[in-house]
């Protein structure tokens, strides 16, 4: 009783479905929705008893599923001969393994010593090194600029004097050179004589 309820109200619901879709003048006759699924599933089971083929895949549709299922391959029973073929081909790369765990192992030690455990501290100490580094270079950068600017005033100093001296001031090579002089004015003659100012 309950299914006959249940196929009423499928049938309304179909009905009004039509309705929505021909509209209420029934231009399209008395032709139903539910007539144009029967006669397609009634094609659909001529054809599949009419060829084998089809027959078979609708039998195998749950060998399918099962096949297409991605944990099948886990479930599938291993003889142990084939088992013990899987492990002999992975001889050498298991030995290999089984090198680097025991490397491992002897090195597991280390990380519990002082100096490990330290790193962080060590860090610190590190990162403060460091800005302080920086700082210096900063500062090595302005006294080079500063030791550049007043090698420079020195030289124009130095090649000041020399061309207010008079020629007669040095009429011969001096061995008393100036260190700065001789590197910082190559225009000039690299001798100053003892009647210059010492500067």
């Amino acid at each position: 009783m309950a299914a006959v309820t249940d196929v009423q109200r499928l049938q309304a619901r179909v009905e009004e479905l039509e309705r929505w879709v021909y509209g209420s003048g029934g231009s399209r006759g008395s032709r139903k929705v539910a007539d144009g699924l029967v006669k397609v599933q009634v094609a659909l089971g001529n054809i599949a008893s009419k060829r084998e083929r089809v027959k078979i895949l609708y039998k195998k549709i749950e060998d399918l599923i099962k096949y297409l299922d991605p944990e099948y391959i886990d479930r599938i029973a291993i003889p142990d001969a084939s088992k013990l073929q899987f492990i002999l081909a992975e001889e050498q790369f298991i030995l290999s393994q089984v090198a680097l765990l025991e490397q491992v192992e002897a090195l597991v030690p280390m990380l519990d010593s002082t100096h490990i455990k330290a790193v962080p501290e060590h860090a610190a100490h590190l990162q403060r090194l460091a800005q302080i580094h920086i700082q210096q270079q900063d500062q090595c950068v302005e006294i080079t600029e500063e030791s550049k600017a007043l090698l420079e005033e020195y030289n124009k100093t130095v090649s000041f004097l020399l061309s207010q001296a008079p020629e007669e001031c040095y009429p011969e090579p001096c061995p008393f050179i100036p260190f700065l002089a001789l590197f910082l004015i190559p225009s000039q003659p690299a001798c100053l004589s003892p009647c210059s100012p010492t500067l």
